[in-house]
C-alpha cells in the first residue's frame, strides 16, 4: 500500500504531505506550505530509481501574484533543467522586506552533474534518499559519508549544487551537516524523518 506521511515545520507555521509507493525506488506526490518568507504552496512530483538515486523532480510553487515551476531530470548526460515563470516572486517579495531571489533554475546544469539525490528546501521527505541510498542503515556508527544533491531552495526554486555529510548515530538516529548547519534526525526504521530539530516533526494519525 502507499505510505502517507505528514510533518509539521516547527521552524515557521507550515507542513508537509506526500503520498508515496517505495516498493521500487520512489514514486511521491507531495505538498508543502509555509509562511515564510511570504507565504507559499508548493506541488512536487519524485521519482526515484530502484537503486535510491533521483531521476525526476517537478516542482510548482506559487503565492499572491505569482508562479513559478522547475523541472529537473537525470540522465546519461547530466541533469536537464526547465523553468517557468508568471508574476513577480522578486517584487513580492520586496513589499515583504525581503531580498529578491532572482530567476529560478540554474545558470550552470554542468555544476550538478555528480548528484544523484535531490533536496527539496524544507522537505523532510528529501532527506530520506541519500539515507536510503548509501544504506545509512546497515553502516557503522559515526562513520560520515559525504554526497552531493541537487538543492531546489523555496520558495524561489533556485538551483544549487550542495555537498551534505550523513553520519549514522546509531538505531534510528542519522546527523545531517550542510551549509554549515547540523542536526541530529530522529528517523524510523525504513530511513524516513520522525523528527528534524528545527526544521519539522512527524505527525502520525491518532
Amino acid at each position: 500500500m502507499p505510505k502517507s506521511l505528514f510533518w509539521a515545520r516547527t521552524d515557521t507555521a507550515g507542513s508537509e504531505h506526500v503520498v508515496l509507493d517505495d516498493r521500487e525506488g520512489v514514486t511521491a506526490q507531495g505538498v508543502a506550505l509555509a509562511v515564510d518568507p511570504i507565504p507559499y504552496t508548493c506541488r512536487y512530483r519524485l521519482t526515484v530509481a530502484p537503486d535510491w538515486s533521483t531521476s525526476r523532480l517537478e516542482v510548482d510553487a506559487d503565492g499572491a501574484g505569482w508562479a513559478r515551476s522547475v523541472r529537473l531530470e537525470r540522465g546519461g548526460d547530466g541533469w536537464r533543467v526547465r523553468t517557468g515563470e508568471d508574476g513577480d516572486l522578486d517584487a513580492a517579495l520586496r513589499a515583504a522586506g525581503h531580498p529578491p531571489v532572482g530567476l529560478p533554475g540554474t545558470d550552470d546544469p554542468d555544476r550538478l552533474a555528480e548528484a544523484l539525490d535531490v533536496d527539496l528546501g524544507g522537505s523532510p521527505l528529501t532527506n530520506t534518499l541519500p539515507i536510503r541510498r548509501i544504506g545509512l542503515g546497515r553502516l557503522p556508527a559515526d562513520l560520515a559519508t559525504s554526497v552531493t544533491v541537487v538543492w531546489v531552495l523555496l520558495p524561489g526554486l533556485t538551483v544549487l549544487p550542495a555537498e551534505q555529510v550523513y553520519t549514522s548515530l546509531g538505531p534510528g538516529r542519522v546527523r545531517y551537516a550542510g551549509d554549515g548547519f547540523t542536526a541530529d534526525l530522529e528517523v524510523d526504521p525504513e530511513g524516513f524523518v520522525v523528527r528534524y530539530p528545527g526544521l519539522a516533526e512527524r505527525v502520525d494519525p491518532r
